[in-house]
């Protein structure tokens, strides 16, 4: 049963029509929303997310390009109620969308913003825990875009969540295929640890905001799952569902120099993030408590039977106990090493 908040009568706009953006705007389609989502048009053979390629069963396609200064009219943009923004900064002045959509929006009886931000902007913690009320050290670059366009969007009276995200898997953006085309690598880094979120908690943990009573939508929201860990445990997971063998481990040192900036960079923080505010305060469930329950549903959606076994049993633990170092058990293999990985940002 539709909430008022998400009423068959809402129009929800997308900025930003890729993989997390179409995965919500078909859930809010199915819920009774009207949907448009921005895609960039295709500039010197350059391909793009977007309908062409992308397609959606249900909603409309708008051209939106901040560097081209190709924006929706505002008739396009007229009945909007709620609207999700999942673009990154362009490196112009914060937010792209807020910045050239602005004074349009406010025009809107929008009643709902999301924008999609990063764990980034907490910066190195060195493991140690953060949540909502930690100080933001964002580092120069990406992160410290993303805090600048977070501050922007909630001094601008519109009713705005920020939802700040770690590196986001699913199907079809999972290490199967590094795994099987042999291009995975184990990189060991002592003490590195890395947060994720399956696609679809993202997308439930939307509705499930939306379904609350404004007064109750906190304006900062972490949005990862309970199982902040090495990289080495999740591939060496993903590699024992798949029953395939591991690459030989790296240690970080050895091999920076080979490494680009950006992956650098991932390896240059090291911190865990709580849900807890969204979990335990607001009462989202979430759908995988960890990459054990959400790499097993990626293979299902993929239409591939796991190699190894599904834990015996009823509901298994969100953390399940390891086997011994170097063994496996029906939760899979305790890892020894940590693999390359990619965060949000």
């Amino acid at each position: 049963m539709l909430n008022q908040s998400v009423n068959p009568g809402g129009r929800l706009l997308v900025i930003g029509g890729g993989y997390t953006g179409q995965r919500f705007a078909r859930a809010a389609s199915a819920r009774g929303l009207a949907v448009t989502l921005t895609h960039r048009p295709q500039s010197n053979g350059e391909q793009v997310e977007g309908p062409a390629n992308r397609p959606l069963a249900a909603g409309d396609w708008l051209g939106f390009d901040s560097r081209q200064g190709q924006l929706p009219s505002a008739e396009q943009l007229a009945g909007t109620t709620h609207l999700l923004v999942t673009v990154p900064p362009d490196g112009g002045e914060g937010d792209p969308s807020l910045r050239l959509l602005g004074p349009q929006l406010r025009q809107l009886p929008i009643r709902w913003v999301g924008y999609l931000s990063t764990t980034g902007v907490y910066g190195d913690t060195g493991g140690a825990w953060a949540d909502e009320t930690s100080p933001t050290l964002a580092r120069p670059g990406r992160s410290q875009a993303r805090l600048q366009a977070e501050q922007q969007w909630l001094a601008s009276d519109l009713p705005v969540q920020i939802f700040r995200l770690p590196a986001i898997y699913g199907p079809g953006r999972s290490p199967f295929a590094g795994l099987r085309q042999g291009q995975s690598r184990l990189i060991y880094k002592l003490g590195q640890v890395f947060c994720r979120v399956h696609v679809d908690d993202i997308v439930g943990a939307l509705l499930h905001c939306l379904d609350l009573p404004p007064e109750r939508r906190l304006p900062l929201l972490n949005l990862v799952d309970d199982r902040p860990c090495p990289s080495s445990e999740t591939l060496s997971y993903a590699a024992w569902l798949l029953g395939l063998k591991l690459p030989a481990a790296e240690r970080f040192s050895d091999i920076a120099d080979e490494l680009s900036p950006m992956a650098r960079s991932f390896w240059a923080e090291n911190r865990r993030v709580s849900n807890r505010r969204l979990c335990r305060e607001l009462g989202y469930e979430l759908l995988y408590p960890s990459y054990r329950q959400g790499y097993r549903a990626c293979l299902r959606e993929e239409g591939e039977a796991p190699a190894a076994p599904a834990p015996a049993g009823g509901r298994q633990s969100p953390l399940p106990r390891p086997a011994s170092a170097g063994t496996t058990s029906s939760a899979g293999p305790t890892p020894r090493s940590r693999s390359i990985t990619s965060q949000r940002s």
